[in-house]
C-alpha cells in the first residue's frame, strides 16, 4: 500500500498501527493525523529507533495487508469498481449490477444454495 491509503484512512489504520507497535497512543495518533514525517518521528520515539531504522520499519509496514476497513471503504470500493473496467466487456457498464451478467440464470431457482 502506499502512505496515500494511509493518510486518507487515517483513522481505519489505528488498529493495523496498534496491532504492530503495541506501544503507540491513540490520542498521540490522533495528533499526527497521517502526517508520514511525524508519523516516523512518533515511531523511533517510541520504539528507540533511529529515524532511519523506524522509516523503514514503516515502509515494512506499508507492504503489508490493507485493513479490511479501509477495503470495505465505498470509496476504495469505488475505485476498485473503476480499476475493473478493463476486464467488463465492451458495452457493458462496470457501476451497473451484474446479476444480468455471467451465469447467474444457469441455475434453476430451487432454494438449494449450497449446490452451486
Amino acid at each position: 500500500m502506499r502512505w496515500t491509503h494511509v493518510q486518507e484512512n487515517w483513522n481505519a489504520f489505528y488498529e493495523a498501527i496498534l496491532e504492530k507497535w503495541e506501544d503507540a497512543d491513540e490520542g498521540m495518533l490522533d495528533e499526527i493525523d497521517g502526517d508520514q514525517r511525524a508519523f516516523i518521528r512518533y515511531i523511533a520515539e517510541i520504539t528507540g529507533l533511529d529515524a532511519t531504522e523506524a522509516r523503514d520499519e514503516v515502509k515494512e509496514w506499508l507492504a503489508g495487508e490493507i485493513p479490511s476497513d479501509v477495503v470495505m471503504n465505498p470509496g476504495h470500493d469505488n475505485h476498485s469498481i473503476a480499476l475493473s473496467a478493463k476486464f467488463v466487456g465492451e458495452g457493458e457498464d462496470e457501476y451497473s449490477d451484474d446479476a444480468r451478467f455471467g451465469d447467474d440464470d444457469d441455475y434453476p431457482d430451487d432454494g438449494d444454495d449450497e449446490a452451486r
